[in-house]
């Protein structure tokens, strides 16, 4: 189950890839599609969330932060 870390709003545009950065800041990226190469990525927001071992970092469907607990296989 994930719990929501940071309020964001993100706004989402389709055909880019949207993560968490070293950083801590939101990010995105141009998706590769049929051959044509992806894009740079560029900073959408700036949070510098700090970021704690055994956690999942992602950009929920209301575009805010939330993390998920990774299993250990």
């Amino acid at each position: 189950m994930a719990e929501k870390v940071q309020k964001v709003g993100v706004e989402r545009v389709q055909g880019f890839l949207y993560y968490i950065d070293k950083q801590g800041d939101v990010s995105r990226a141009k998706m590769a599609r049929g051959g044509k190469k992806g894009g740079k990525p560029e900073k959408v927001s700036k949070v510098g969330l700090k970021k704690e071992k055994g956690y999942l970092y992602f950009l929920d469907k209301k575009g805010d932060i939330s993390r998920a607990k990774m299993v250990n296989a």
